[in-house]
């Protein structure tokens, strides 16, 4: 168990005691003041324990039993030209430099200063008085260079406390921050599996609905993809609330969809009854994995769109095109396009979440109209290191 530090100062104020007691009998039997002995000794050595929590006022009693002792005792001629309470002094000096600061120190070393010449000019007056001056300026040269480390240290140690508090305000922050982002990705994630699953169940269910009697097998073959649809989007969703739920270090992620994948949303998109043709020019199975996934989440948005509001007979384009610098990725429908008003309605939130994935790789986003006709999203990403 650590010690109080008042344990320690009392401890020190003990032992002075002790000495000064021994040596203040021969000031007694020739003559000192007992109650004078008795005063400036509470002065000196009283006020020790509380020096840390009380520095300046502990440290000015401290030197008012030093001028108290200039006054009361006598020099040789009572043999107490220093007592052993004296180093209280010494001290005093050593916590005002630690615990208040230089400026303080260097006018309670004027007071010290001033009250040793008095000392050696009224009480002792020979020349041992220069020994024992420069003694005493010893003392107190090491007292204030330990109050200079030691107050130097105590900067230094608060300074870095300061610092970690700051940077786990900092860590809690960016780590409320990453939260934010990392639901809002969650949500955008959610947004795109949800909305191309359910528009191609909800077309397909149309579909089977209007030829279960007329044509039961193509009925069937509807409702088989509605399921297999539903188990896709059922097992992408588990893998997303799982991020959100799971505490585990070791749990099993699964590999996040790239461009490899547009060739599945263009068959599902086919198969929901907008024919979609697929262009690729170009190298693009060793894309960056962030770029892999957002064009395969910006193709299944713009599909996804071209399901829900292009209407009957449309057709769709993805092209995709890589060069050394840059890969191009252009989504084109024929249909009727995608009304302002609906945007508005619906809030935007497929078309924010494909601009923000752009903007995250440093690329460029556009969608709007098309001047032919339909609805185009164009995007560029930049390849180059």
């Amino acid at each position: 168990m650590k010690a109080h530090p008042a344990f320690g100062d009392s401890l020190i104020a003990g032992i002075l005691l002790l000495f000064d007691l021994a040596v203040g009998i021969a000031g007694v039997d020739r003559g000192l003041s007992v109650s004078s002995f008795l005063a400036v000794t509470l002065l000196l050595l009283g006020p020790l324990p509380f020096r840390r929590y009380h520095p300046v006022g502990t440290s000015y009693l401290i030197l008012a039993g030093g001028f108290l002792q200039l006054f009361t005792h006598g020099g040789w001629e009572n043999g107490l030209p220093v007592r052993m309470a004296d180093f209280a002094l010494a001290v005093a000096l050593y916590t005002m430099v630690a615990y208040v600061g230089r400026k303080s120190g260097l006018i309670y070393s004027a007071w010290l200063v001033a009250g040793t010449l008095l000392w050696a000019i009224f009480q002792i007056g020979e020349v041992q008085a220069v020994f024992l001056v420069f003694m005493v300026f010893v003392i107190f040269g090491f007292s204030w260079a330990m109050g200079e480390f030691v107050g130097a240290r105590r900067a230094y140690q608060s300074e870095l406390e300061q610092r970690l508090k700051l940077l786990e305000t900092e860590r809690d922050q960016q780590a409320k921050i990453a939260v934010g982002e990392e639901r809002s990705r969650i949500a955008r994630e959610l947004h795109d599996v949800v909305a191309h699953a359910v528009s191609v169940m909800i077309v397909h269910a149309d579909g089977a609905a209007y030829t279960i009697r007329k044509q039961p097998e193509v009925a069937e073959n509807a409702v088989r993809t509605i399921a297999e649809t539903g188990r896709l989007a059922l097992t992408e969703m588990r893998r997303l609330l799982g991020v959100l739920r799971s505490e585990d270090a070791e749990t099993q992620w699964e590999p996040q969809p790239d461009v490899r994948g547009v060739v599945e949303l263009a068959e599902n998109t086919r198969a929901a009854g907008v024919p979609v043709r697929l262009e690729i020019t170009g190298d693009v199975d060793d894309l960056p994995a962030g770029v892999g996934l957002s064009i395969y989440r910006i193709v299944q948005e713009a599909l996804t769109n071209t399901i829900k509001h292009a209407g009957t007979g449309t057709t769709a384009t993805v092209r995709l095109a890589r060069t050394q610098e840059q890969l191009h990725l252009e989504v084109v429908d024929d249909g009727f396009g995608t009304p302002h008003d609906v945007v508005k309605v619906s809030g935007g939130n497929g078309l924010i979440g494909m601009r923000e994935r752009a903007a995250v790789l440093g690329g460029e986003f556009e969608a709007g109209p098309n001047p032919g006709g339909g609805w185009r999203v164009r995007a560029v990403f930049p390849l180059a290191a």
